[in-house]
């Protein structure tokens, strides 16, 4: 991956990572909100920040804004979909209930404020949970009176990445859940021939995403090289 590579009117990582923060903080205390000790959760597709002492965490698309063309109108969906999981009592982190949860446009930022829940950062959840735990966040979806795109994140968001990534990414050029077995709990046969598409697509989607996170965060460009190199070698193997 070339070091350069740089998406247009991108900046220095460490100055982006500060004015999602500052933008988050900014529209909070606007609210109401007292925020003392903002800390970065994590800064990767996302900036996360809990704006302590409040029970805030503020999410700002970063990495993500790069393959969608309207990111508040993604947070405007995202908010809308898990404020109604969250009232079917589906096992969901809700939006904040203390202000406004956006989407808020600040800087040229769109910010979505959550609650902040305690939570044990070293667990590792197994693929049966996961894959359980997803099947009934769908069951639960399938009550949703909203509309809900059909496979906007592959159909466009993926165009949008090969189109950011052209030209950017060397040709010579991380745990995993077990894809099978999050699939069997899921309820599905992981050997269906009908899932191959998918996977595929998928697959794809997350390798681009990959690719793209390490043009702005270097530090990732190695798991994204790996990621690449085992998508050219089985680009439907995401579930084997």
């Amino acid at each position: 991956m070339a070091a350069e590579a740089v998406p247009a009117g991108a900046v220095a990582a460490g100055a982006v990572a500060a004015g999602a923060v500052a933008a988050a903080v900014a529209v909070a205390r606007e609210h109401g909100v007292r925020v003392e000790r903002p800390v970065v959760l994590n800064d990767s597709f996302n900036v996360r920040v809990h704006l302590r002492p409040a029970p805030v965490v503020a999410r700002v698309p970063t990495v993500t804004a790069y393959g969608r063309e309207r990111p508040a109108e993604v947070l405007r969906r995202e908010l809308a979909v898990v404020a109604w999981l969250h009232a079917a009592e589906a096992a969901v982190v809700p939006p904040s209930g203390l202000l406004p949860p956006g989407p808020h446009l600040r800087d040229g930022f769109a910010v979505s404020f959550w609650t902040h829940v305690e939570h044990d950062p070293g667990r590792v959840v197994p693929a049966e949970t996961a894959g359980r735990s997803l099947a009934e966040l769908h069951a639960a979806l399938r009550g949703y009176p909203g509309e809900l795109p059909y496979l906007w994140p592959v159909r466009e968001e993926t165009a949008r990445l090969l189109e950011l990534l052209d030209g950017r990414i060397d040709p010579g050029a991380h745990a995993r859940l077990d894809g099978r077995a999050a699939v069997r709990a899921y309820g599905a046969d992981p050997g269906d021939p009908g899932l191959a598409p998918f996977v595929a697509a998928r697959a794809l989607q997350g390798t681009l995403w990959l690719l793209v996170r390490a043009l702005r965060l270097p530090r990732y460009a190695p798991e994204a090289r790996h990621a690449l190199e085992a998508w050219l070698r089985d680009p439907g193997g995401a579930t084997r």
